[in-house]
């Protein structure tokens, strides 16, 4: 370990890795340039926003059976949020990357160069391009600049320092492609990971988060909507931008002062089963529903609507309840991408999905708080993908592709994780459903029967071989029927029971 004195406070500044070229001081945000045997300093830091993040500097865990620990970090934004990039060394002294964007999590280490590679200007989400000895999927790509940082970082960055990066999946697979210092771009190969499986030590406990998130040092956001001055309650640190529920303006949520984006028109009150704030308890696990969003899909109108409900969980993230004409869906987004060459299946290791519907989304009405900016008329590439009650969802513009994966769920299920009563509807429909069950389309053709043949008894008696053909030709004309039109009216998918 390397120590020097802070230039601006005489404070100790320490340099864990022989990597680091810079620091910043924790007690006066000044920045240490490490030059050959003297110290350089280079201004003032901003204050880094605790967001909901869990990591923090001091955290330790496992990749790849080598222990590692967080020194450092910088915070990116960009038109649509921010994310935390966290500097790792492992006990070996090798550098790596943690990257952390809304719960998403990859660790990645600098690799030889390729030959060839594209170039950035070129790049939209969803290109497949041949990096190395393989072929990956353009998941993300954009520029941001660093508006914070704090501790180690392997080289000169402040604020404005501008990052041009483009990353590819395939499968766990995670490539970055970095073109911040030219057109030449340099390579950080890893994988996609939860941080449960790296065993980190020294997390940020729940009420740590709650208590910090979404504030700098000394410095609290304001929850009054700055273009109505309604309430617009939100989750700190779990969202950066909150859609105002009185008159749809959007607030960037993620600096000391709330900041009003775009205003928006006083929109009349949307009916969703669930309301903003609502609680839920999911597998024993508390959940807050922050936002809600509904959608169309393009083209369509009114018939092809649903509501989508963003949940958060201080320790198990977001999730997703997706409510349609057809019932409900939860959903989480995938870490591991399925493999997927274009055609009509994607296939994970649980199996293959077969594609169902291609379509274009588009927001018709939103409020509450996301993780990344939302705004009405947001439009997205939909491709689903089905196997059994499971299904696969990919979204995608030109700057960013996501999978989910979602399972059907039943209104019952969900009310009794919002606490809720029954639906109304769904009692009246169950009766209904019993109601015709107990006078099927079978039982009504045996009561024709049974009258058919008490009024043919008398010709019967008299002309047995005429009418027994008759009645036999009735019987078959009445029977068949009905037990063809039960057979439909049991199968799911047709209109019948589900």
């Amino acid at each position: 370990m390397y120590q020097v004195a802070c230039p601006g406070c005489g404070a100790p500044v320490s340099f864990r890795s022989a990597a680091s070229v810079m620091a910043v001081c924790e007690f006066c945000r000044t920045t240490v340039l490490k030059d050959a045997d003297s110290v350089r300093d280079l201004g003032k830091m901003a204050e880094v926003l605790e967001d909901y993040s869990p990591i923090r500097i001091g955290v330790s865990g496992v990749f790849n059976q080598h222990a590692f620990t967080v020194i450092g970090r910088i915070q990116l934004r960009y038109a649509a949020g921010f994310w935390n990039e966290w500097y790792v060394i492992s006990d070996e002294g090798r550098p790596a990357w943690l990257s952390d964007a809304s719960g998403q999590y990859a660790v990645t280490a600098e690799a030889p160069a390729i030959a060839s590679p594209p170039k950035f200007a070129g790049l939209r989400a969803g290109n497949r391009v041949k990096l190395g000895d393989a072929v990956y999927v353009a998941a993300d790509v954009r520029s941001a600049k660093c508006v914070a940082g704090q501790g180690e970082l392997p080289f000169q960055v402040g604020p404005g320092w501008e990052a041009r990066v483009a990353d590819f999946r395939r499968g766990q697979q995670f490539l970055t492609l970095d073109y911040s210092d030219g057109e030449a771009p340099k390579i950080y190969r890893g994988k996609a990971v939860r941080l449960d499986e790296m065993k980190c030590q020294l997390l940020r406990a729940p009420d740590e988060i709650r208590d910090t998130a979404g504030r700098y040092k000394g410095k609290v956001g304001s929850l009054a909507c700055p273009a109505c001055g309604a309430a617009a309650n939100y989750t700190p640190g779990a969202s950066t931008h909150l859609v105002c529920p009185a008159c749809a303006a959007q607030i960037d949520t993620s600096g000391a002062v709330a900041e009003v984006i775009a205003a928006g028109e006083r929109v009349a009150a949307v009916k969703t089963t669930l309301e903003l704030g609502a609680k839920a308890t999911i597998e024993r696990e508390p959940w807050t529903l922050i936002g809600l969003m509904r959608r169309e899909e393009v083209g369509e109108g009114e018939d092809s609507r649903w509501t989508e409900y963003l949940l958060y969980s201080e320790k198990r993230g977001f999730r997703w309840l997706v409510e349609t004409s057809e019932g409900w869906e939860s959903a989480d987004v995938l870490d591991e991408w399925p493999q997927w060459a274009g055609d009509g299946e994607a296939t994970l290791p649980d199996g293959s999905y077969s594609k169902i519907w291609d379509y274009s989304a588009r927001v018709i009405y939103a409020a509450g708080a996301f993780n990344w900016r939302v705004a009405v008329g947001d439009t997205v590439r939909v491709s689903e993908f089905r196997a059994g009650n499971r299904k696969l969802s990919m979204e995608a513009n030109d700057e960013e592709i996501t999978w989910s994966r979602g399972a059907s769920l039943t209104a019952d299920k969900v009310m009794e994780w919002f606490g809720k009563p029954k639906p109304v509807g769904a009692a009246v429909k169950s009766k209904v459903t019993q109601s015709v069950a107990a006078s099927s389309y079978m039982t009504t053709a045996k009561r024709l029967v049974l009258f058919l043949a008490m009024i043919n008894a008398i010709p019967f008696i008299v002309n047995a071989d005429d009418t027994f053909t008759i009645l036999l030709f009735g019987v078959g004309a009445l029977l068949i029927p009905a037990w063809l039109m039960d057979m439909i009216a049991n199968t799911p998918g047709t209109g019948g029971k589900k």
